[in-house]
């Protein structure tokens, strides 16, 4: 039996309204795809009324057969716009999604600062280099000529003892690792003739109990100054412009006698307190004065060892603490915290070293 061209053609059509509104109604990419599925498939209104083509008339099969073509190609072109309407908005959703505002500001990663010990180190070299006095460097592992010998230490010096010093194996006594830095003012002499000014900064070694004085490995500065007609004049004048400069304040100094080896004679130095100054209170222990460093004139014996002339020249020599320094001026009563590595405290000094 025939089939009507007449509903054949409102079936096309109302194939092809039905269609777009599936299309248009999509609202992503699964449902879009539900809808090619009953617009375009095996089973969709536009494949019933193709395979109805073959019951009309060669006449009307011609015509009708356009039809279906046309309903098919819109359909297809209504279903391709929608794909790229979806992945157009797709798109936009997902940029607005992981979107970055380059014109903010960004999250700026931590700054690591100089540590506390080494601004010190730099603070008190710098003072030293504005007086003139350059800087010299020696080996950490060192000779005990160079450590006791040309110091003037003896050998029942205590601090000679395997009990005070680290000896290197194998090496008997002969070598150690230096207890402080005075050595290197020895090797300076040897390479240079007077006048010589220098500071020298470095690691040092000792068996000391560590507690919240004293460390078995610490930093000491010395500076040795040997010339024509230096004095005890001379030394105080310069420990005064050193403490000032380093503590920020026409502060006064004193000096208290003493007794090195290798300097006679010889004297503690001390500065008025920069608290306050000199009226007694907690980080003075009452006392009005804060004692510093050591030094004195040095021993005849020292330029005697280098070749020196003691009748021509003279000098002076003083070394201090820099964890005891920087503990005075940033108020730490454990010096063990500079070396703790913990964050929290090196913070307190404007960044983590």
């Amino acid at each position: 039996m025939s089939a009507d061209p007449s509903e054949l053609r409102a079936a096309l059509e109302a194939a092809l309204a039905d269609g777009i509104r599936r299309i248009a109604g999509a609202h992503d990419v699964a449902s879009l795809e539900e809808a090619r599925v009953r617009v375009l498939g095996r089973k969709a209104p536009l494949s019933r009324a193709r395979a109805s083509l073959r019951d009309v008339t060669p006449d009307a099969r011609k015509e009708l057969g356009r039809l279906a073509n046309d309903v098919s190609a819109e359909l297809e072109t209504a279903l391709g716009r929608r794909v790229e309407a979806l992945a157009a908005a797709e798109r936009r959703e997902r940029w607005q999604r992981e979107r970055i505002d380059v014109t903010l500001p960004g999250d700026a990663p931590p700054v690591g600062g100089i540590h506390p010990l080494t601004r010190t180190i730099w603070r008190i070299v710098d003072i030293f280099a504005g007086l003139g006095y350059r800087v010299a460097e020696g080996p950490e592992v060192e000779l005990s000529s160079y450590t006791f010998d040309a110091l003037r230490i003896p050998v029942q010096h205590p601090s000679r003892a395997p009990q005070d010093t680290f000896y290197v194996a194998g090496a008997g006594e002969d070598v150690c690792l230096r207890p402080h830095t005075s050595p290197v003012q020895i090797r300076a002499m040897e390479r240079t003739q007077p006048p010589l000014y220098v500071v020298v900064p470095g690691r040092c070694y000792r068996r000391d109990e560590q507690d919240a004085t004293h460390l078995a490995g610490f930093t000491q500065i010395e500076a040795l100054a040997v010339d024509e007609g230096i004095t005890m004049a001379d030394l105080k004048g310069t420990l005064a412009a050193f403490a000032r400069e380093l503590f920020g304040r026409d502060l006064d100094v004193r000096l208290r006698p003493s007794f090195f080896p290798f300097t006679e004679p010889s004297a503690e130095m001390d500065v008025q307190c920069f608290v306050c100054r000199g009226a007694g209170c907690g980080v003075c222990k009452g006392e009005g004065w804060i004692e510093v460093l050591g030094c004195g004139m040095v021993h005849p014996h020292l330029f005697e060892w280098v070749g020196y002339d003691p009748e021509r020249y003279s000098g002076f020599a003083l070394g201090l603490g820099v964890e005891r320094v920087a503990s005075l001026a940033h108020g730490v009563a454990d010096i063990r915290a500079f070396w703790d590595d913990d964050v929290r405290f090196l913070e307190r000094f404007g960044g983590v070293a």
